[in-house]
């Protein structure tokens, strides 16, 4: 594959398709992500939809479905060669319905914004993405530009792992809810769980129980203290520090009995350089301490999920492709900036494929009113065709 490609003349893609409407017909789809909320819809409606919406623009449709009911969907416009393939990411799972102020499946146009459920987080994305592709595939391309339309982001990836099995490109844009700015690193997270080991006995009888939750207190003591260590630490220039929390805990069985066990399960948002491996160490340190001047202190730490930090280079040339379209779009250059969490961005970085995160402004992601800028939804497609238009030729 070029990836240096000879200039070709340049093009501005026409936006047959209206985003917004289209967002409607998305908004409308229940994909209540099951993972989160069981028996919940999943994606295979608005699969199909998405599907058939591209192929009617002449996309080359694959459905992957790895998981029955969970596709995903990878709609390819093969270039003429010797361009750079450009792949868009974006999820089709939402969160829950429940709790959502109002209809949450009925999107509601008011003051220059849309409410409903999925409208910022993110079928915005996929409106955008889906309707700049199909511009900017109209027009001669020489690289290949593909949509990856995921299962499961809200939950445990499983849509955008499925891809990366199958498909691979020089570049990809991520168009998560980034308020107009281009993110370029994201933070990670390491999962562990932490038992503490007593005896169990009659709570009339200390001389032979060991209380495992009084002794795991120590341990969240040791917690806190790595918390305002890791505040105070070396930090990242975009990402700032990492963090640790404890997120849940567990132990007894009745309150007339000595606790056996105490489990803590342990949350550590990593930087780039920071790992399971690292964190480990970090929570061994706080562990062997506490045993070391407590003979009855007996642990197991158990490694969970890790999911890497995401960083590509400002230099970047899908990054600097954007920065161009958005300033010529828009007239101003956007922030370059990081985000606290974690992203499908770092599995395609993990495959060999860097990008960024770009996409629409709003709010409400997860939350009981959730809405878009609808001048942003306008611009964000514009500048993602403009892109789309430039990278791959």
């Amino acid at each position: 594959m070029n990836n240096n490609p000879t200039t070709a003349p340049e093009s501005t893609p026409t936006l047959t398709d209206d985003a917004a409407a289209l967002l409607q017909d998305l908004v409308r789809i229940d994909s209540v992500n099951p993972g989160l909320v069981p028996g919940a819809a999943g994606e295979a409606v608005i699969a199909s939809f998405t599907a058939s919406w591209l192929e009617a623009r002449g996309f080359t449709i694959t459905r992957l479905e790895a998981a029955p009911g969970r596709p995903s969907i990878v709609a390819v416009a093969p270039g003429t060669g010797h361009g750079r393939n450009l792949m868009f990411n974006g999820h089709l799972d939402t969160v829950t319905l429940a709790g959502y102020d109002g209809e949450p499946l009925e999107p509601r146009i008011e003051d220059g914004r849309m409410y409903g459920r999925g409208t910022f987080d993110m079928k915005a994305g996929i409106a955008a993405m889906m309707v700049a592709a199909a511009a900017a595939a109209a027009l001669p391309h020489r690289g290949d530009i593909i949509l990856a339309l995921v299962a499961d982001e809200e939950f445990a990836s499983a849509g955008t792992e499925e891809v990366l099995r199958h498909f691979t490109a020089d570049a990809a844009i991520v168009s998560e809810p980034t308020h107009e700015d281009i993110v370029v690193a994201h933070r990670g997270f390491a999962w562990f769980e932490v038992t503490i080991h007593g005896v169990a006995a009659h709570g009339s009888r200390p001389d032979l129980g060991v209380d495992a939750i009084a002794k795991a207190g120590r341990f969240l003591t040791g917690i806190d203290d790595l918390a305002m260590a890791l505040k105070d630490g070396p930090a990242h220039p975009i990402l700032g520090t990492g963090n640790i929390h404890a997120s849940v805990i567990r132990g007894g069985e009745e309150i007339s009995s000595y606790p056996a066990q105490c489990t803590v399960s342990l949350e550590r948002r990593t930087i780039p350089g920071e790992t399971a491996d690292t964190v480990e160490a970090e929570l061994k340190e706080i562990l062997d301490a506490i045993a070391a001047a407590d003979p009855d202190f007996r642990y197991t730490l158990t490694r969970g999920l890790e999911r890497h930090p995401f960083e590509v280079p400002t230099e970047e040339p899908l990054v600097q492709t954007v920065l161009a379209a958005a300033e010529a779009v828009t007239g101003t250059a956007p922030v370059l900036r990081g985000e606290p969490f974690w992203t499908d961005a770092s599995l395609m970085l993990e495959a060999g494929i860097p990008g960024l995160l770009f996409g629409v402004d709003g709010g409400g992601a997860h939350a009981a009113t959730e809405w878009i800028e609808l001048a942003s939804l306008d611009r964000i497609t514009r500048i993602l065709a403009q892109a789309a238009t430039k990278y791959c030729n």
